[in-house]
């Protein structure tokens, strides 16, 4: 359970009274996901294109310079 309730009393209250509404909140979301990979596999991670560090050309064109 979260830190907190120790600290605020309210919030072991709400509990109580209410549920664990953040805990609901997160398996929900961890089963969905689940179901989302299930269904739809993530793509296998490709490599990063690597990036030309050359300067692009200042006298394009044919203009020379003076």
């Amino acid at each position: 359970m979260w830190a907190a309730q120790h600290e605020a009393p309210i919030y072991s209250r709400l509990i109580q009274e209410r549920g664990d509404i953040p805990a609901q909140v997160r398996a929900v979301a961890e089963q969905t996901l689940r179901d989302l990979e299930r269904v739809m596999p993530a793509p296998l991670p490709r490599s990063m294109p690597t990036q030309q560090t050359q300067a692009p050309a200042l006298n394009s064109g044919g203009q020379g310079s003076l």
